[in-house]
């Protein structure tokens, strides 16, 4: 007998600035990214628990969605097509899957580092080993909270993210997931100051 309310989160997993984690939820679970402080981006990817060669594409949400933000209601694809998360609430409502996980390559060209640096690539490559998922495995996640324009002539530009300290996110698994999340070590998807993020897994539907 399930003892837990919905409003009662089953699992909780907190994230330090610029680190992260790896962790499974179940088919029907939901799983909340809360925005601890305001104005922190975290990256989402996740893999097929019962395969880990099926994984969350940035090509196929696309695709099947028809847009480049995503919210409430959109599910979220893997390379085979098939669902793997849906957005089932969402107290923010802009959210894009265009950027691949910062990485030490990335601090040294967009931010001239010459020493190494924290980066979510890393974080969720240390994180994923006990699952047997590898580097080249890793491809472009959810950006969670990352707030950008698109201009007519396609530029981006990245703006503070429009999460306010306890905002968040609800995804439903649609199937078993491996999930990694991190909570963004690049400055300037979170307005230069770094914070943490707050995981909390639902055993169904989560009272907003």
């Amino acid at each position: 007998m399930n003892t837990h309310t919905a409003s009662t989160p089953i699992k909780q997993y907190h994230i330090d600035p610029q680190s992260g984690i790896a962790f499974t939820v179940k088919q029907g679970q939901v799983l909340r990214v809360i925005d601890v402080a305001g104005e922190q981006v975290a990256d989402l990817i996740c893999f097929a628990e019962g395969g880990i060669e099926e994984s969350l594409s940035a090509g196929h949400t696309t695709d099947y969605n028809g847009k480049l933000f995503f919210s409430k209601d959109d599910i979220l694809y893997s390379n085979r097509s098939n669902p793997m998360l849906k957005i089932v609430a969402d107290k923010v409502g802009k959210h894009v899957m265009l950027y691949a996980p910062c990485s030490q390559e990335m601090f040294a060209r967009s931010y001239g580092a010459t020493e190494s640096h924290p980066n979510c690539l890393d974080n969720l490559v240390n994180n994923f080993k006990s699952y047997g998922i590898r580097a080249s495995q890793i491809t472009i996640p959810l950006n969670i909270f990352l707030n950008i324009d698109i201009s007519n002539e396609g530029k981006i530009e990245i703006h503070p993210p429009l999460s306010r300290a306890g905002d968040h996110i609800d995804l439903q698994a649609e199937m078993d997931l491996i999930v990694g999340v991190t909570a963004c070590s690049a400055g300037l998807c979170n307005n230069y100051h770094c914070t943490p993020i707050d995981i909390e897994i639902y055993a169904g539907d989560a009272q907003v």
